[in-house]
């Protein structure tokens, strides 16, 4: 198993992305800490876990405060003893309007949950890391802080500063042995936020949403998006030993929509 022994806190993971995760990394032998907004969500997953044989434990918390964040990071402590593995899942996309139209509490909140939640997070968990000599975080992006969309200004700022603090963390922690890396999801219809954000740019542009899926799978080189499994599949692997030699990236997984 990939990930025996290791403990693994996993924002958002109630549903979608992060629920994929929490799973893939509890089958390879993570004790999984799982952790989102919403207690009920956070609750079924540790259970999926514990049904299928595995460890888990779970946390209610908004990663936005600071008392939660460290909650979070003393619930997976207290359950497992350590923590090896933080994974920065949580996200929410914002307003779906012009940059002009956004108002400054908007742009604060998106900020608040992408890019401070897995700064106030990092910082807890990475004095740990340091006097163990090991460890992995992986913060998820997207394609939004790579390519040019309209209407997610705050989104695609708080994913690009997300990508800066992966490079940071990654240069501090180096020569610790902690590695730091990025996974860039294109689009994963199968998620609340994907849909939502779909109905939105489809009302808004008056278009069909089935006509606007169609549009975005052209411009994917696999002519499909991806799904929650195959950003699960990417993030164990930086979360492994089998990407040792891995820090400081920002691993596309979009089917081809990227290239830098």
């Amino acid at each position: 198993m990939l990930l025996q022994d290791r403990v693994a806190i996993v924002t958002g993971g109630g549903r979608g992305i992060g629920r994929a995760i929490a799973l893939r990394f509890a089958a390879e032998g993570a004790r999984v800490l799982v952790t989102a907004r919403t207690g009920s969500e956070v609750e079924a997953v540790a259970g999926e876990i514990k049904a299928a044989g595995g460890q888990a434990a779970f946390v209610a918390g908004d990663v936005s405060r600071t008392t939660d964040c460290r909650k979070i990071v003393d619930g997976a402590r207290e359950a497992f003893g350590a923590v090896h593995i933080l994974v920065n899942n949580a996200g929410i996309y914002g307003p779906v309007q012009p940059t002009e139209e956004i108002s400054a509490e908007e742009w604060d909140e998106v900020m608040a949950v992408n890019l401070r939640g897995p700064f106030l997070l990092a910082r807890l968990v990475l004095p740990e890391m340091y006097k163990q000599g090991s460890g992995a975080i992986i913060n998820v992006v997207s394609i939004a802080a790579k390519a040019a969309f309209t209407m997610n200004g705050p989104y695609a700022a708080s994913k690009a500063g997300l990508i800066g603090l992966t490079r940071t963390l990654a240069a501090e922690g180096g020569r610790k042995g902690v590695r730091v890396n990025a996974i860039s999801p294109g689009p994963v219809p199968e998620t609340k936020m994907s849909q939502a954000l779909g109905a939105a740019l489809a009302n808004h542009f008056q278009m069909d949403p089935a006509a606007m899926l169609e549009s975005l799978n052209k411009s994917i080189l696999q002519g499909h998006p991806q799904t929650a499994d195959e950003i699960a599949a990417a993030a164990l692997f930086l979360a492994s030993d089998q990407s040792s030699a891995i820090t400081g990236q920002a691993l596309n997984v979009d089917g081809g929509m990227a290239f830098s």
